[in-house]
């Protein structure tokens, strides 16, 4: 009888703990619809038309895949890539290139980040999050200068900010 109990115990506990490893092995995440990264993307797009700068902007989901790539008619042949590595890094490392060009600088302990392939270290690469999840990044090549780049981007997050809300 003993016996019997212990094996019915155990036949419960097996599966009590069963439907928690199925869930354990399924991952949930929010992203970007491609009609949202599409309206960053011209909005930033928007922002440095207003500034005078031709550029071009990617916008990626949360694993670095392009989902958006703007280019304005006269923005350098080199923006679009530039771009979406932009995104790509910010992405990669989740967060802005702005900081992972601050803190790999030569001599730093992670100046070997800049050799890594398609890392593009420049400022205006912005990661996009919702509820306090990563769920994609936007990238912005052609002004003058990197600043004015991730402006342009800030500007295209800010434009879709009420929509990430959750």
């Amino acid at each position: 009888m003993n016996v019997r109990c212990l094996s019915v115990s155990i036949a419960l506990l097996i599966a009590s703990i069963c439907p928690l490893r199925a869930e354990e092995d399924l991952v949930a995440y929010k992203s970007l619809s491609p009609e949202l990264a599409l309206e960053l993307a011209r909005a930033a797009l928007g922002s440095c038309r207003t500034r005078g700068y031709q550029v071009a902007v990617a916008v990626v989901d949360r694993f670095g895949a392009t989902q958006v790539m703007l280019r304005d008619r006269f923005a350098g042949s080199h923006t679009p890539s530039t771009a979406a590595g932009k995104a790509w890094t910010a992405a990669s490392f989740k967060t802005s290139t702005t900081e992972l060009n601050a803190i790999s600088q030569p001599g730093m302990m992670q100046s070997g980040i800049r050799n890594l392939p398609g890392a593009v270290i420049i400022a205006g690469g912005l990661i996009v999050e919702a509820g306090g999840s990563l769920v994609g990044a936007v990238g912005v090549s052609g002004t003058p200068g990197g600043d004015a780049d991730e402006a342009c981007a800030r500007a295209g997050i800010d434009a879709i900010r009420d929509k990430l809300e959750f």
